[in-house]
């Protein structure tokens, strides 16, 4: 199986477990928005069995190395999945019909995981058994996760709930777990996007007005801007976001569950300035 990102990656590793090979394109700390396709990639999906796609315009790239691959293999898209959609924004190539982000609600994991389960049990109907036990063990842990970051965000009063990022790839989460997103410092769901003067000058200008304590540098992006935007504005920049992709090993975003819950508990410490951070059992 090949999986186009980190977060699919890790999916498909907790659901097929021992009885599944996965190849995982994007490497942590990648950016899916511009990615280039090697020939490695190419000779991976000619004999790949199912090919995850994020969707929605995240992973497009993903059409022409499956072309030129020859491959038959069943190519399941998730975005197209799930259950919960946020409408996408803006023109030209880098817009979708559907905010790309997806993951950042554990709802929308869920059905991406039990798709996962499906189109492994039919590729390999031997180990059905194996590949739904691994999905059950997975999605209650999602369900802990989901009630862990609800339970966390809760406690924060919702006057200080104010997000502010590298780029526009929390609308999942926000909507999710009652957090209003103030603006972004690429006001686009693409990193391909670039800010204006124009556009930071209107976002200082939000942040001073309403009040917002932290701005949120992602991992995978430069934050040298994010940090000069907060340093204008009296604002905190120490708290980072895993937004498109799963962190290295070793660090707190590594795993799709430990990603979520860090970027809880970065959101907790940044909008109420403590280090409370967001504790979850079951995980």
């Amino acid at each position: 199986m090949v999986a186009t990102t980190t977060q699919l990656g890790d999916f498909a590793r907790a659901v097929g477990g021992d009885d599944a090979r996965v190849v995982q394109v994007l490497r942590p700390n990648s950016d899916p928005h511009g990615y280039e396709p090697r020939p490695k990639d190419v000779v991976e999906v000619a004999t790949a069995q199912v090919v995850l796609e994020s969707g929605d315009g995240l992973d497009p790239w993903i059409d022409d190395v499956v072309k030129q691959s020859g491959s038959d293999a069943t190519r399941l898209d998730l975005g197209a999945a799930v259950p919960e959609r946020l409408a996408g924004e803006g023109s030209g190539p880098e817009a979708s019909r559907y905010d790309p982000h997806w993951w950042h609600d554990p709802r929308n994991a869920e059905a991406a995981v039990a798709a996962i389960r499906d189109a492994l049990v039919r590729a390999r109907p031997a180990a059905a058994v194996r590949y739904r036990v691994n999905a059950a063990a997975y999605l209650l842990r999602l369900r802990a996760l989901d009630a862990g970051i609800a339970a966390c965000i809760g406690r924060v009063p919702v006057a200080q709930r104010k997000l502010v990022t590298d780029h526009d790839a929390f609308g999942y989460f926000a909507a999710r777990y009652g957090i209003e997103v103030v603006g972004a410092v690429i006001p686009s769901r693409t990193t391909e996007a670039q800010p204006s003067a124009r556009s930071i000058s209107e976002l200082t200008r939000l942040i001073r007005a309403e009040g917002v304590k932290a701005v949120f540098p992602e991992s995978s992006l430069n934050a040298k801007l994010a940090r000069a935007v907060a340093q204008q504005t009296g604002a905190t920049a120490t708290s980072t976001l895993y937004g498109d992709t799963l962190g290295p090993p070793g660090s707190s975003g590594a795993a799709y569950l430990a990603m979520e819950q860090a970027n809880a508990a970065a959101m907790v410490d940044g909008f109420t300035g403590t280090h409370a951070g967001c504790p979850i059992s079951g995980l």
